[in-house]
């Protein structure tokens, strides 16, 4: 099974592709269906932020699954003969195997965040993978990936200090925001009156961070106007109409604009007559406010691209380094994990083919007349108990020396020593891997309570 990332970002994009080729929640999740429904992808996970579009999937083989994703993003994007400076190949990326599992781990840590080190992907990898499970969208492989991703990104958050070195989106576009209401003549922040305007989870984070300094006043709108009703609850904030935004911008000196709206909703007219600063953070991509905003006076847009270069660095290289460190350790580890993986099918049908060979000759015992059943089922015990001691050392070993780097092919050597069938060395379904590892229950006495020959995979 081929495991792959592609996808864009903001490292291979400019802010203005990524704006054009952003994929929202119903077309991420159409995205999803499609490549299922194609029959190349067998498990997909959409990734969609403000500042990446990404598929982890696995496929059967790597060029028929890259195929199939390239196309259906092509497809989903609208790209035409047209469109041709936008293409997947002038922006996008690959990763495959081991390597599509590391940048896995690199993105759930922070580290491949437009602010090295942010944390609020964390959070964005396990919607996008909680969604796809939702929807039967995630198998045995990716399943294991996301786990083993938001493991290790919840490690370094709790082991290094990345979280107080690392600002998140909002909290770097908040402190741009202040530091233009300084320029116009506030204190900060504490003293600007604020709004909100999208309750999902960015403009939730906004809203928190905001309640959280202190401002004036806070206000929230949302097309759902009672989720705007519970986010202002929970934060002392009051509700506003979000179809009356020239109101909503009239009573604040800072606007955050977080919404999922495929459209500007926050345009020219909106401000018409305003001559009080205002400053307004847009959060969303594509867009929540219009290009002809930013050239009013009196008012700053304080967007995703300027964010970008403000915060290239992101934490201090003291603290990635560490994380870096502790990364590569997660993801030798999960490549070791990986490897011996891969002998397991080959052990699982080694284990039937022995446990096949066992039951013909217990056939053979029951049907000689001279036994009765209690020998019977002593002799079915001792051979099954032989069986068991002579497979549970070599093929435990063979999974540790399968997962060494650089080791040789060891479920090849087990195939061609034991004349095994291809086909029954197929992969086993999800779900059914424990089960295809398992033996007669008659001879559990001679190992633990869970059946096994050797250790689960």
């Amino acid at each position: 099974m081929n495991l792959l990332v592609v996808g864009i970002s903001h490292r291979s994009a400019a802010v203005e592709t990524l704006e054009r080729l952003a994929v929202g929640p119903d077309a991420a999740a159409d995205l999803s269906r499609a490549l299922l429904r194609g029959g190349e992808v067998r498990e997909a996970v959409v990734l969609s932020t403000c500042n990446r579009v990404e598929v982890y999937a696995t496929a059967a083989t790597f060029h028929g699954g890259l195929s199939a994703i390239v196309d259906e993003l092509h497809r989903v994007w609208g790209l035409g003969e047209a469109d041709a400076d936008l293409d997947f190949a002038s922006c996008g990326y690959v990763r495959h195997g081991a390597d599509a599992a590391a940048h896995a781990f690199r993105v759930a840590a922070g580290l491949d965040s437009m602010v090295a080190g942010e944390p609020q992907i964390l959070g964005q990898l396990r919607d996008a993978y909680d969604t796809a499970r939702e929807a039967d969208q995630v198998g045995r492989h990716l399943h294991e990936l996301f786990q083993q991703a938001l493991r290790v990104g919840k490690r370094i958050h709790a082991e290094t200090d990345v979280d107080a070195a690392a600002p998140s989106v909002v909290t770097a576009a908040l402190e741009l925001a202040e530091r233009s209401l300084v320029q116009s003549g506030f204190v900060g922040l504490a003293q600007a009156r604020a709004a909100v305007v999208g309750a999902g989870a960015m403009g939730s984070l906004a809203t928190a961070t905001l309640a959280r300094s202190g401002v004036k006043s806070l206000k929230v709108a949302n097309r759902d106007r009672e989720k705007a009703e519970r986010l202002a609850a929970v934060w002392d904030a009051e509700a506003a109409d979000y179809d009356d935004l020239t109101s909503l911008a009239a009573q604040v000196d800072l606007l955050v604009c977080a919404t999922a709206s495929p459209e500007p909703v926050l345009r020219a007219e909106h401000l018409a007559g305003r001559t009080a600063p205002l400053v307004v953070c847009d959060l969303a991509l594509p867009k929540d406010v219009a290009e002809a905003v930013s050239r009013l006076e009196h008012v700053h847009v304080v967007d995703i691209a300027e964010i970008q270069r403000a915060n290239a660095a992101g934490a201090a290289a003291d603290t990635l380094a560490e994380v870096e460190a502790l990364l590569a350790e997660e993801i030798a580890a999960y490549n070791e994990a990986l490897r011996a993986d891969a002998v397991t099918p080959t052990v699982a049908a080694l284990r039937a083919a022995a446990a096949d060979i066992v039951d013909a000759e217990l056939a053979r015992v029951a049907r000689r007349g001279d036994f009765t059943d209690d020998q019977r089922a002593e002799v079915a015990r001792t051979v099954h108990r032989v069986v068991q001691r002579l497979l549970h050392e070599p093929t435990v070993r063979v999974r540790e020396l399968a997962g060494q780097p650089g080791a040789p092919d060891y479920a090849r050597a087990l195939r061609d020593l034991f004349a095994l069938d291809a086909a029954a060395v197929a992969e086993p379904q999800t779900g059914d891997l424990a089960d295809a590892l398992k033996i007669n229950p008659v001879a559990t006495d001679a190992l633990g309570a869970d059946g096994t020959l050797g250790t689960a995979p």
